[in-house]
């Protein structure tokens, strides 16, 4: 199995072109999912408000739905080969619009974390049909075109769920929103009918002790890198659960994470020596090409949910502006994205995965590099705009060219595992990236202001005890303002407070972005591991074939 792209005659191809229509409920599907997770960051004020919730627990339904998608992406694929995938698909999208009706009725945050954790567990089975029903439906160049507009969809859907959702969530509320995404997954409800796709096979077994373990260990690092902040990166708080001789269960269950996942590839290989069938196909991942183009994913979409968490977290909480403001701010990257993403692939023929994949992360690093250098409190700078369209252009190249490495590389009755190895990736890396957004600034954060107050000769310990600023969260200049003037502050007190606040929020915000940027970089190696060579091109023979130990 090469990492080149398939290549068809002309003349087959045009006698057995598809009907695009099809195509057109796979696309929304793909909108679907994705314009609901972008919609939650631009509601994320409305939210905040609505429930009297601190945006880190609205962070948490983000992170929810992420978590269930990943934990059961991987039996999602398998239930659609034992069931028959248009069938199964036709379902989850039905009820993907009930996760939706509840998000618009929800009463409390508590019914949004519900809601989505519904949606994730749909979600997961919807991913991989994506993949599956693209290979049946579609083939050659048609097969291209199609797995690559996955990517523009992606991309188009947080172009308009910023927009869309600053708008209504400004002029109506956040509730509305997802109003939107009930009417589209009725739309692909009806358009899964023009689907065809081969009847399942009842004698598909699912790997009950893999599924547990890949599971489990989504769930531990998951619930690790969410509670790092609230739970404690080492010595536990006091709001952690229990303790561990001291230490915080939080990089515990990160560790315990790591080692359940080991186990999971351990028992899956295993079990294909035995000759039975594992829950997941690892020769999709034979070579450290297509593992460095799984490790470059994960890092391009854990930093895009980072970016995505971080722009309305600053908007809407630390400036107290509106959810429009917030799509204003994020449309030249959301636009850029999804040019980039639509176009990238005029230039397979041209450049290699490898010179796109290493380019790509070189762009995000400067970008997130300038972002630390330049950022204000103010997101509608030059500067600010120009890093953040730099990183979009680095960001699109890199979601849509990752997954095309993979599927091209395998073969059609695999469609399903790669669509669960992308679906596992990309969520734990969502959730991942926005949970170690949050505990990241946070962290720094309470760090800066706790520096700050000591010995500050305006700010007398007993006032640092009685608002508890050495262990803050984000909130914006007014709202301390407001729980200041229930203190004994003085009017001097006060502004001398909310400018040490102020300056500690743009110093956790300008740190937070350059350890981004380090870990672009570091993204740097595994993508100098991708092909370096053209779809339909032999590979160079003076190059090695890695192998998959």
């Amino acid at each position: 199995m090469s990492s080149t792209g398939t290549t068809s005659d002309p003349g087959t191809t045009a006698t057995a072109r598809a009907s695009w229509t099809p195509m057109i409920g796979l696309f929304l599907a793909q909108v679907l999912m994705s314009f609901n997770v972008a919609a939650l960051p631009v509601s994320l004020g409305g939210m905040v408000d609505d429930f009297g919730v601190p945006p880190t627990d609205v962070s948490t339904a983000i992170v929810m739905y992420g978590l269930v998608v990943a934990a059961l992406v991987m039996v999602g694929a398998r239930l659609g080969q034992r069931v028959g995938w248009v069938l199964l698909f036709r379902i989850m999208v039905a009820c993907f619009g009930v996760a939706e009706i509840m998000m618009v009725l929800a009463p409390s945050v508590g019914w949004v974390i519900a809601a989505q954790a519904v949606a994730g567990a749909c979600a997961a089975i919807i991913v991989p049909s994506l993949v599956a029903l693209i290979a049946e439906n579609y083939h050659g160049a048609q097969q291209a075109t199609a797995v690559g507009s996955l990517g523009s969809a992606r991309a188009i859907s947080g172009v308009s769920a910023f927009l869309i959702g600053g708008a209504l969530g400004t002029l109506v509320g956040w509730r509305p929103v997802f109003v939107i995404l009930v009417v589209i997954a009725a739309a692909v409800f009806a358009l899964s009918f023009l689907l065809r796709s081969e009847a399942g096979n009842p004698e598909v077994r699912i790997d009950v002790v893999a599924a547990v373990l890949i599971g489990l260990a989504v769930l531990s690092l998951t619930m690790g890198f969410n509670n790092l902040n609230g739970w404690g990166v080492v010595s536990a708080s006091k709001d952690a659960p229990f303790d561990l001789a001291g230490l915080s269960p939080a990089p515990v269950l990160v560790v315990v994470g790591i080692v359940l996942g080991q186990a999971f590839f351990w028992w899956t290989r295993r079990r294909t020596r035995a000759g039975k069938a594992p829950l997941v196909d690892l020769s999709v991942l034979r070579s450290s090409r297509e593992r460095a183009a799984v490790y470059a994913m994960f890092v391009v979409v854990a930093l895009e949910a980072a970016l995505n968490f971080t722009v309305p977290l600053y908007i809407q909480i630390v400036q107290g502006r509106s959810p429009f403001d917030t799509s204003i701010a994020m449309m030249p990257f959301n636009l850029t994205v999804f040019v980039v993403a639509t176009l990238v692939v005029r230039f397979y023929g041209r450049f290699s995965p490898r010179v796109i994949g290493v380019s790509g992360f070189v762009l995000t690093t400067v970008a997130l590099i300038w972002l630390a250098t330049v950022v204000t409190n103010n997101w509608e700078t030059v500067p600010t705009i120009l890093g953040l369209v730099v990183f979009g252009v680095g960001q699109g190249a890199l979601v849509t060219l990752v997954f095309n490495v993979l599927v091209t590389s395998a073969p059609k009755r695999l469609a399903g595992d790669v669509g669960s190895i992308r679906g596992t990736t990309q969520n734990l890396a969502s959730a991942v990236g926005t949970a170690l957004a949050g505990a990241l600034l946070v962290t720094l954060l309470t760090v800066g202001v706790g520096r700050a107050v000591v010995d500050h000769p305006q700010l007398p310990s007993e006032l640092v005890s009685q608002v508890d600023l050495d262990n803050t969260n984000f909130v914006s200049n007014d709202a301390l303002r407001t729980t200041l003037e229930r203190t004994t502050a003085t009017p001097v007190q006060v502004e001398a407070a909310v400018k040490v606040n102020e300056d500690a929020r743009l110093g956790a915000l300008q740190l937070g972005l350059a350890i981004l940027a380090g870990v672009s970089a570091l993204a740097i190696v595994p993508a100098s591991r991708l092909p370096g060579y053209r779809p339909g091109e032999i590979p160079d023979p003076s190059e090695p074939e890695p192998t998959s130990d």
